[in-house]
């Protein structure tokens, strides 16, 4: 007698990422009942105890996975493009875009909606959105049906913030207790929900932008609700100027004298952060999130990825935003990832497609804390899962014997538009290359619509700009 699941992929490629490599089945198969996997194995092995009400072909496609966007702005997806080829990128680019765009909560929420359908459809199935107001554009990840994990942005900058570069943040207290606040409503309210799809996090912007006893607070609080702490760290010069200037300290000493470097931090960037900063960040069992394409973009960097993983294994990727990378596909940052560390070390064999391949996976669920659930394609775990399509020139042919090609052509090769179907949580949210739950082309044309207006807030602001800086700006986007 056969167990009859609701849904059967046989024939295809499976990726499971179980074990230290990638955990291939050549002719596999996968059952998702309910919104867990519960079978993998052979097609063979699979089809004589399972029979389900929808059975998928998966011939010439491979079955993995969802991919993690482990750090994402989805809110700022409306100002892509504004302000890249810049120095000081965000005061000299983005301030006057996003200081108007923060005052139109629509145009936040419409602009993220179409963000995570852009990263929904390139595989993404699992956000750590990181983005104020939360509450707010949290709903779009329910609305789609994607899988997050969401902190609200805190910091104590004042709403009108007037610091030119290099001077001393001023702080506002009441802006930073409002901001964390907001972020304990956001747990109350969202922690667990959509058959715990959703979860919440702490989210402090950076240690620079939080006073100390602000981020006493928070630590507290993430002691108090059992929760991680989302939070920039060494994130470019400007933070270390801060953080100098204000205690005299770098970021990562002083966040260890202040107990933070431990398993509840997930430390994004580590741009600045020295050989010695980063390993010690690592050794207290802290992750840390690598945004290669947002950073080799700003700032024209590679952040110690290979520093760290000398030390340890929590290492996940993220997107970053929008206006700082101009994309929010997990295969662009695979590839960015691999090419930029093997030209920093001179080494074509250092971060190998399957290394890289497991921190948009299986090494990712582990460093945001949901290696129980997701990452891996195993009974028990949630059906998070991508089919894509091998038959797509770019990623033909397949080939098996002598070597297998197709994790590297995965890596190298794809993106992101191969992508056939996206499940999440069982639920079939991508089918034919597809997004099924909501109107792709309004959701466009909702967002075209929003950032039409706010450029307009932004003409005055924007006219601002003194008249060489905005030369430079202009005469880098029209060569």
């Amino acid at each position: 007698m056969k167990t009859n699941a609701d849904v059967l992929f046989i024939h295809g490629i499976v990726i499971t990422m179980q074990g230290k490599g990638v955990g291939i089945v050549e002719d596999g198969a996968v059952a998702v009942t309910g919104s867990r996997i519960s079978a993998v194995g052979t097609t063979e092995q699979v089809l004589s105890e399972w029979s389900a009400h929808r059975v998928i072909n998966a011939s010439g496609k491979v079955v993995m996975p969802g991919l993690i966007d482990a750090h994402i702005h989805t809110g700022d997806a409306l100002v892509r493009g504004v302000s890249q080829d810049l120095n000081n990128w965000m005061q000299h680019g983005l301030w006057p875009f996003e200081q108007e765009l923060r005052k139109d909560t629509d145009a936040v929420c419409k602009g993220s909606l179409m963000n995570i359908v852009e990263a929904l459809k390139a595989g993404t199935t699992t956000f750590c959105d990181f983005d104020t107001p939360m509450t707010q554009i949290v709903q779009n990840h329910v609305r789609v049906g994607t899988r997050a994990r969401v902190a609200e942005l805190i910091s104590e900058l004042p709403e009108k913030n007037k610091t030119a570069v290099g001077e001393l943040y001023e702080f506002d207290p009441a802006q930073g207790n409002k901001k964390y606040c907001r972020n304990l409503d956001l747990i109350q309210r969202w922690h667990g929900r959509e058959n715990g799809r959703i979860t919440c996090m702490l989210g402090p912007q950076g240690p620079d932008m939080c006073s100390k006893e602000l981020l006493m607070e928070i630590q507290a609080a993430a002691l108090r609700l059992d929760t991680g702490i989302h939070m920039h760290v060494s994130q470019g010069d400007r933070e270390i100027n801060q953080m100098l200037k204000r205690y005299g300290k770098r970021s990562i000493p002083f966040l260890d004298e202040i107990g933070y470097l431990n398993s509840r931090l997930l430390a994004v960037h580590l741009t600045e952060a020295t050989r010695e900063e980063t390993q010690l960040l690592a050794s207290r069992g802290a992750g840390m999130i690598l945004c290669s394409g947002s950073i080799a973009i700003i700032d024209g960097i590679v952040p110690p990825a290979a520093e760290f993983l000398e030390v340890s294994d929590r290492l996940a990727l993220g997107s970053d935003q929008a206006p700082g990378n101009n994309c929010n596909n997990m295969f662009n940052e695979m590839k960015f990832t691999a090419i930029l560390n093997k030209c920093k070390a001179k080494n074509p064999a250092v971060f190998p497609a399957g290394k890289v391949l497991r921190m948009a996976t299986i090494e990712a669920a582990r460093a945001i804390g949901l290696g129980s659930e997701i990452g891996s394609i195993e009974p028990g775990k949630k059906a998070d899962l991508l089919m894509i399509d091998m038959t797509q020139p770019c990623l033909s042919p397949v080939i098996m014997q002598p070597v297998r090609n197709v994790v590297p052509n995965l890596v190298y090769s794809a993106k992101g538009s191969e992508v056939e179907l996206v499940m999440v949580d069982g639920r079939v949210l991508v089918e034919d290359f597809k997004v099924l739950s909501v109107d792709e082309k309004q959701v466009v044309r909702d967002a075209q619509e929003a950032v039409e207006r706010v450029c307009r807030a932004a003409q005055e602001p924007f006219s601002k700009i003194p008249e060489s800086r905005l030369h430079a700006m202009m005469k880098n986007q029209e060569l």
